[in-house]
């Protein structure tokens, strides 16, 4: 998934990469130069079907809605507590999460300054590529290739799927903002998430407790009925012991 991407050169190039290894599908959050990008056909070198049934989406929230393991690229510390690992480690994590059925994805920064943080907490881990430390500047286009080659080497690495094991449902994207924004607004209430200037750093925190557990589906609903039952407070009459 592109967050912001700012040429339509560099979409183009990178929807060639994509299929160049066999990737199809392209998510885009806001392209600055608007949707569809004749730029970008034009530098696809045939890739045109994975322009022709790209998704935009206004947030990075809705763009990754329905994934449930997010992997996010970034060359900048963030001062976050995240698993950082290679583009070869990532794709051979990626390639097993998938044959259990995750749906996954990966989130590419705009080309001047990448990714926000608010767009990294919402990965469970942050793809680096080891690159020369004199010269750390790559291109977008490039970044996709990198991440794309190692997806397809991993491709017969990946052991079969076992039908017969059962596998919890792990949470998605949305159900997991949906309970960062119920505990968030309980916190407000309470007054825990200040002072205001404080308030995006500490946001960033919890949400990164939270994603580094890897929760299911039934993780999310049993943590939101406990914040409502903390919202609630202690039933009249009932003390603590």
């Amino acid at each position: 998934m592109l967050v912001s991407p700012q040429m339509g050169e560099n979409i183009g190039k990178a929807a060639r990469a994509m299929l160049n290894f066999g990737l199809t599908e392209l998510r885009m959050v806001r392209p600055r130069d608007g949707w569809p990008n004749e730029r970008a056909i034009a530098n696809a070198s045939g890739a045109h079907d994975i322009l022709d049934r790209a998704h935009v989406f206004e947030t990075s929230e809705e763009a990754l809605a329905d994934l449930d393991l997010i992997y996010a690229t970034t060359a900048r510390d963030r001062h976050m507590v995240k698993e950082v690992v290679t583009p070869r480690e990532a794709a051979q994590d990626l390639r097993q999460a998938m044959a259990r059925g995750r749906k996954c994805g990966i989130l590419f920064g705009a080309e001047r300054a990448g990714l926000t943080n608010d767009d990294v907490v919402l990965a469970k881990k942050i793809i680096s590529v080891p690159i020369n430390p004199a010269f750390a500047s790559l291109n977008l286009a490039q970044a996709v290739l990198l991440v794309a080659y190692e997806w397809f080497q991993a491709g017969d690495d990946v052991a079969e799927n076992d039908e017969n094991q059962p596998q919890a449902i792990p949470a998605t994207s949305q159900e997991m903002v949906g309970l960062f924004e119920h505990l968030e607004a309980e916190l407000d209430e309470t007054g825990f998430l200040y002072p205001p200037e404080k308030r995006p750093r500490m946001v960033r925190n919890l949400r990164n407790l939270f994603q580094k557990a890897d929760l299911t589906h039934q993780d999310v609903q049993t943590f939101r009925g406990m914040i409502k039952a903390l919202a609630k407070g202690r039933p009249e009459g009932r003390e603590r012991e």
